[in-house]
């Protein structure tokens, strides 16, 4: 079976699909998804591709990050007019360098220092940053030192003051870990499922630096910092480590924890499978979830 060719909205002009592997460092944005009247990182790449290309084009991501969150390994696609990618970089390459380097560079010229396309690549018309993904991935990092964050580190890092449990978060954290329904993590969206497969979530001690890795099939609204700020709850020895489990039978979004601050969070890899079953992996995300 032929693969399918991208068209427009109005099907009226064949598009090229782009990959974009990005990073951004998010204190001074307002998240990814475009706002009106703020900040945002989807709104500075989109300005940055339609002044590049001179055609309106809209950057769709694996993952929409809250305001302050960070990331090394974010995903996005964007479809561009045959007709407008051909008249930008119609030259002929060097042997050997990337289809789009020209590209990288001229948007590293476009966009502001806090934001970077690391590399753009064509890509299949079944491909589709969020709903092909298989997972996510993001770091959560605190320091524990009694002076707080070297300042090079402030961004990024949480300073935290009280003492922590590893070992019993890691023990709490293991008991989150399968597909559950995480309502108690959530913040509520009417019609959307919280049901997810988590399939990562554990700590590691450095010195002063503890981080968290937590990987899921998706990610619901403020659920990364919240399964944090519910396990540093236990790291704190002000719950025990069966409460968080007993959280997973709440129905909506638990009140007793507060949710980790932004700062120490980082979407760090997007996991996708390979060509020819993105179609298939798109059904499935688009497909309400029930529990099993």
């Amino acid at each position: 079976m032929r693969p399918r060719v991208p068209t427009s909205p109005d099907g009226t002009a064949e598009v090229v699909r782009l990959r974009l592997d990005i990073a951004y460092e998010g204190t001074e944005f307002a998240g990814w998804a475009v706002q009106a009247g703020q900040r945002t990182v989807a709104g500075v790449l989109d300005e940055a591709l339609t002044t590049v290309f001179r055609t309106p084009v809209r950057l769709f991501a694996a993952g929409r990050t809250d305001t302050g969150v960070h990331a090394t390994g974010q995903v996005a696609h964007v479809d561009v007019p045959d007709s407008a990618l051909r008249h930008a970089y119609s030259r002929t390459r060097r042997d050997g360098e990337p289809e789009f380097l020209a590209l990288t560079r001229r948007l590293a010229r476009f966009l502001p220092s806090d934001v970077r396309v690391l590399r753009v690549r064509r890509t299949v018309a079944d491909f589709d940053a969020r709903f092909s993904a298989l997972r996510r991935h993001y770091a959560y990092r605190l320091s524990t030192a009694p002076y707080g964050v070297l300042p090079a580190d402030a961004r990024y890092i949480t300073a935290w003051s009280r003492p922590l449990d590893v070992d019993a978060m890691n023990e709490a954290s293991g008991k989150l870990v399968g597909l559950h329904d995480f309502a108690a993590f959530c913040r509520h969206r009417e019609g959307a499922t919280t049901i997810r497969d988590l399939q990562r979530l554990d700590w590691v001690r450095d010195g002063d630096l503890v981080t968290a890795h937590v990987s899921a099939d998706a990610f619901c609204w403020s659920m990364v910092r919240s399964l944090v700020g519910a396990i540093l709850a236990v790291g704190e020895h002000r719950r025990d480590v069966a409460w968080c489990a007993d959280l997973l039978n709440a129905e909506r979004r638990s009140s007793d924890f507060t949710a980790a601050p932004a700062r120490g969070l980082t979407l760090v890899g997007v996991d996708y499978p390979p060509d020819d079953q993105l179609g298939a992996r798109t059904l499935i995300t688009r497909d309400l979830r029930t529990r099993q």
